[in-house]
Protein backbone atom coordinates (compact mmCIF):
# COMPACT_ATOMS: atom_id res chain seq x y z
CA UNK A 1 0.00 0.00 0.00
CA UNK A 2 1.18 3.12 -0.77
CA UNK A 3 1.40 6.01 1.70
CA UNK A 4 -2.05 7.69 -0.24
CA UNK A 5 -3.93 5.04 0.18
CA UNK A 6 -2.88 4.85 3.22
CA UNK A 7 -4.08 8.38 3.83
CA UNK A 8 -6.76 7.97 2.05
CA UNK A 9 -7.91 4.72 4.38
CA UNK A 10 -7.11 6.82 7.69
CA UNK A 11 -9.26 10.11 5.60
CA UNK A 12 -12.18 7.61 5.13
CA UNK A 13 -11.78 5.81 8.56
CA UNK A 14 -11.93 9.16 10.24
CA UNK A 15 -14.84 10.57 7.77
CA UNK A 16 -16.60 7.12 8.73
CA UNK A 17 -16.16 7.83 12.18
CA UNK A 18 -17.53 11.32 12.54
CA UNK A 19 -20.22 10.55 10.63
CA UNK A 20 -21.59 7.39 12.62
CA UNK A 21 -20.55 9.69 15.81
CA UNK A 22 -23.11 12.71 14.08
CA UNK A 23 -25.49 9.94 13.34
CA UNK A 24 -25.25 9.43 17.19
CA UNK A 25 -25.36 12.66 18.54
CA UNK A 26 -28.48 12.79 16.29
CA UNK A 27 -30.52 10.46 17.47
CA UNK A 28 -29.54 11.10 21.29
CA UNK A 29 -30.32 14.36 20.76
CA UNK A 30 -33.72 13.38 18.69
CA UNK A 31 -34.55 11.54 21.99
CA UNK A 32 -33.87 14.27 24.20
CA UNK A 33 -35.53 16.99 22.49
CA UNK A 34 -38.91 14.53 22.42
CA UNK A 35 -38.55 13.75 25.53
CA UNK A 36 -38.86 17.94 26.56
CA UNK A 37 -41.26 17.68 24.04
CA UNK A 38 -43.66 15.45 25.92
CA UNK A 39 -43.11 17.40 29.47
CA UNK A 40 -43.73 20.70 27.80
CA UNK A 41 -47.24 19.05 26.13
CA UNK A 42 -47.53 17.75 29.57
CA UNK A 43 -47.18 20.96 31.63
CA UNK A 44 -48.98 22.81 29.13
CA UNK A 45 -51.78 20.52 29.59
CA UNK A 46 -51.93 21.13 33.30
CA UNK A 47 -51.56 24.79 33.28
CA UNK A 48 -54.70 24.71 30.69
CA UNK A 49 -56.48 22.63 33.22
CA UNK A 50 -55.86 24.83 35.87
CA UNK A 51 -56.64 28.06 34.03
CA UNK A 52 -59.82 26.50 32.91
CA UNK A 53 -60.49 25.66 36.95
CA UNK A 54 -60.15 28.85 37.67
CA UNK A 55 -62.30 30.84 35.14
CA UNK A 56 -64.55 28.01 35.60
CA UNK A 57 -64.48 29.69 39.45
CA UNK A 58 -64.58 33.00 38.80
CA UNK A 59 -67.14 32.89 36.12
CA UNK A 60 -69.34 30.94 38.83
CA UNK A 61 -68.23 33.90 41.24
CA UNK A 62 -69.15 36.70 38.84
CA UNK A 63 -72.45 35.05 38.43
CA UNK A 64 -73.48 34.52 41.76
CA UNK A 65 -72.78 38.27 42.55
CA UNK A 66 -74.44 39.04 39.86
CA UNK A 67 -77.74 37.18 41.20
CA UNK A 68 -76.82 39.08 44.43
CA UNK A 69 -76.91 42.68 43.13
CA UNK A 70 -80.34 41.50 41.05
CA UNK A 71 -82.13 40.22 44.27
CA UNK A 72 -80.89 43.33 46.31
CA UNK A 73 -81.83 45.68 43.15
CA UNK A 74 -85.25 44.13 43.49
CA UNK A 75 -85.34 44.74 46.98
CA UNK A 76 -84.15 48.19 46.61
CA UNK A 77 -86.88 49.19 44.11
CA UNK A 78 -89.45 47.27 46.05
CA UNK A 79 -88.53 49.56 49.16
CA UNK A 80 -88.67 52.60 46.62
CA UNK A 81 -91.49 51.94 45.53
CA UNK A 82 -93.45 51.12 48.89
CA UNK A 83 -91.87 54.15 50.23
CA UNK A 84 -93.29 56.44 47.26
CA UNK A 85 -96.62 55.20 47.68
CA UNK A 86 -97.12 55.55 51.86
CA UNK A 87 -95.93 58.80 50.40
CA UNK A 88 -98.39 59.63 47.55
CA UNK A 89 -101.12 57.93 50.48
CA UNK A 90 -100.21 60.67 53.04
CA UNK A 91 -99.86 63.46 50.51
CA UNK A 92 -103.48 62.59 49.19
CA UNK A 93 -104.96 62.26 52.53
CA UNK A 94 -103.18 65.94 53.47
CA UNK A 95 -105.07 66.92 50.24
CA UNK A 96 -108.53 65.89 51.26
CA UNK A 97 -108.59 66.92 55.34
CA UNK A 98 -108.56 63.21 56.61
CA UNK A 99 -105.14 63.73 58.38
CA UNK A 100 -103.73 67.30 59.78
CA UNK A 101 -100.16 67.85 60.16
CA UNK A 102 -99.63 69.40 63.84
CA UNK A 103 -96.46 70.50 66.08
CA UNK A 104 -95.93 70.12 69.63
CA UNK A 105 -95.35 73.73 71.13
CA UNK A 106 -92.82 73.89 73.59
CA UNK A 107 -94.91 75.26 77.11
CA UNK A 108 -91.72 76.70 78.98
CA UNK A 109 -90.79 79.14 75.63
CA UNK A 110 -92.15 82.71 76.51
CA UNK A 111 -90.79 83.85 73.35
CA UNK A 112 -92.98 82.14 71.24
CA UNK A 113 -96.03 84.48 71.86
CA UNK A 114 -98.34 81.66 70.77
CA UNK A 115 -101.72 81.67 72.07
CA UNK A 116 -102.87 78.30 71.40
CA UNK A 117 -104.81 76.88 74.47
CA UNK A 118 -103.12 74.33 76.79
CA UNK A 119 -106.07 72.39 77.65
CA UNK A 120 -106.87 69.66 75.13
CA UNK A 121 -110.70 69.17 73.30
CA UNK A 122 -113.16 66.99 73.34
CA UNK A 123 -111.80 66.17 69.65
CA UNK A 124 -108.15 66.07 70.54
CA UNK A 125 -106.16 62.59 71.00
CA UNK A 126 -103.52 64.04 72.78
CA UNK A 127 -103.81 65.32 76.33
CA UNK A 128 -102.36 68.58 78.13
CA UNK A 129 -99.85 69.28 75.14
CA UNK A 130 -99.67 72.50 73.39
CA UNK A 131 -100.11 71.73 69.62
CA UNK A 132 -100.35 73.91 66.51
CA UNK A 133 -102.05 73.00 63.37
CA UNK A 134 -99.77 73.63 59.79
CA UNK A 135 -101.02 74.72 57.28
CA UNK A 136 -102.00 71.94 54.11
CA UNK A 137 -99.66 73.66 51.65
CA UNK A 138 -96.85 73.94 54.51
CA UNK A 139 -97.59 69.76 55.15
CA UNK A 140 -97.63 69.11 51.60
CA UNK A 141 -93.69 70.63 51.50
CA UNK A 142 -92.99 68.82 54.39
CA UNK A 143 -93.91 65.69 53.49
CA UNK A 144 -92.38 66.18 50.16
CA UNK A 145 -89.07 66.82 51.79
CA UNK A 146 -89.43 63.69 53.99
CA UNK A 147 -90.15 61.66 50.91
CA UNK A 148 -87.30 63.19 49.21
CA UNK A 149 -85.16 61.99 52.65
CA UNK A 150 -86.45 58.63 52.85
CA UNK A 151 -85.65 58.49 49.22
CA UNK A 152 -82.16 59.62 49.75
CA UNK A 153 -82.04 56.95 52.53
CA UNK A 154 -82.80 54.06 50.33
CA UNK A 155 -80.56 54.81 47.94
CA UNK A 156 -77.76 55.05 50.07
CA UNK A 157 -79.00 51.84 51.23
CA UNK A 158 -78.97 49.95 48.42
CA UNK A 159 -75.33 51.76 47.19
CA UNK A 160 -74.02 50.28 50.57
CA UNK A 161 -74.98 47.06 50.31
CA UNK A 162 -74.13 47.16 46.73
CA UNK A 163 -70.37 47.87 47.59
CA UNK A 164 -70.19 45.31 50.65
CA UNK A 165 -71.41 42.65 47.78
CA UNK A 166 -68.91 43.19 45.21
CA UNK A 167 -66.13 44.01 47.68
CA UNK A 168 -66.38 40.84 48.96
Amino acid sequence: MTPWQIIAAITLAIAIGFGGAWQVQDWRYAGQLASQAALLADDLKTLTQAALRQQSTERNKRLAIEQQLATQDQQHTRELYDEQRKQTLLRDRLATADVRLSVLLDATDSASGCNVPSASGAVSVVHAARRAQLDPAHAQRIISITDDGDQGLIALRACQTYVRTVAR
